[in-house]
């Protein structure tokens, strides 16, 4: 791990525990969902913009981390610890998207986006037709699992405040965050991180200097799986429930556009496109409701607000909003 990675996920970690401790329960709720949205999309623009494997269908991988960890939380005698069920609901998405990146891994382009559409509109069904299992159309209800005595011990003698579960639910998903964002740090700029640049670069050359092609979009492939399965299953504990209609295309989408909006290939910018995710809709509902939109209105005001930004930034900023702030900061240091 370089240095400065891990000066900067410490000054990160002071960071949150000064936001959450200061903020509302609410607040605490939507940065909780922040959260899980920065890991999957810190694992899309990996996929996408280091390899250059446009997947549309990250949201059915999250759906695979969000009933893992739903499954193994029903049982209350001999339940595992939080961390490792989320642990556990990472393997198996890893292994899922093993499978699904071997098979993807001869396609390309439009034939790889087709394909992985297909997975996000096949996976929401599987519950439905396992319904005994998987609780159909209604779900599996999520367990929030108890706050471990000593750990809310410690959070009391170190911010003199109870912890509370949405608190909680906050702390590891931000925990998560940063131990995601500091791996995926160091492995884009490994050995590892420059073969899958490579590949997107030029497929010819990159096979001409000795990387096999197919072992480095797979092992894309598992890497971003494994972010989508964490974000699934923190997003199953945040909704308390894990259903289908919470994993359906509009999410990998979402997704999609959050890391186009941030900027491809960057980690900040998957951070900000989730803010922008998470966030932005509010901001518009209750704009929309200021100027006198009825509810539904207001409400239905935010997606065509968010598709008309990610029409802007892809426009005026290709680099995403990310990488138009650096410009900026360059800009203004040479003139």
């Amino acid at each position: 791990m370089g240095r400065r990675h891990l000066l900067l996920a410490l000054g990160a970690l002071v960071v949150v525990v000064l936001v959450l401790e200061n903020t509302s329960q609410f607040r605490n709720a939507q940065f909780a969902a922040m959260a899980y949205y920065a890991i999957a999309a810190a694992g899309l623009t990996v996929l996408t913009g280091l390899n250059g494997q446009l997947s549309l269908g990250h949201g059915a991988l999250m759906a695979v981390g969000a009933y893992s960890t739903a499954l193994m939380l029903q049982s209350r005698e001999g339940a595992l610890p939080l961390p490792v069920i989320l642990l556990l609901s990472v393997v198996i998405t890893l292994l899922v998207g093993a499978v699904v990146g071997v098979a993807a891994a001869r396609l390309h382009g439009p034939y790889l986006a087709g394909a992985t559409l297909a997975l996000a509109v096949a996976v929401p069904g599987i519950p439905v037709y396992f319904g005994e299992w998987l609780g159909g159309e209604q779900g599996l209800n999520v367990r929030m699992p108890e706050i471990p005595a000593w750990l809310a011990d410690a959070a009391y003698f170190v911010t003199g405040q109870d912890l509370t579960p949405i608190r909680y639910l906050a702390y590891l998903g931000w925990l998560a965050v940063i131990v995601v964002f500091v791996l995926l740090a160091n492995l884009s700029r490994s050995r590892v991180g420059r073969q899958w640049q490579a590949v997107r670069d030029d497929e010819v050359a990159a096979e001409l200097a000795g990387i096999n092609l197919g072992r480095a979009r797979v092992l894309a492939f598992v890497v971003s799986a494994g972010c989508a399965g964490l974000a699934g299953g923190l997003m199953a504990l945040s909704a308390r429930l894990a259903a289908p209609s919470g994993f359906t295309l509009t999410l990998s989408l979402l997704l999609l556009s959050a890391v186009v909006l941030g900027g491809l290939g960057s980690l900040v910018g998957a951070l900000v496109g989730a803010a922008l995710l998470t966030f932005l809709p509010q901001v518009v509902t209750e704009a929309g409701t200021g100027l006198g939109l009825s509810d539904v209105q207001a409400a239905q005001l935010a997606p065509l607000i968010y598709g008309l930004v990610t029409v802007l930034v892809v426009l005026l900023a290709p680099a995403g909003l990310a990488g138009g702030l650096r410009k900026l900061i360059h800009w203004r240091r040479s003139s």
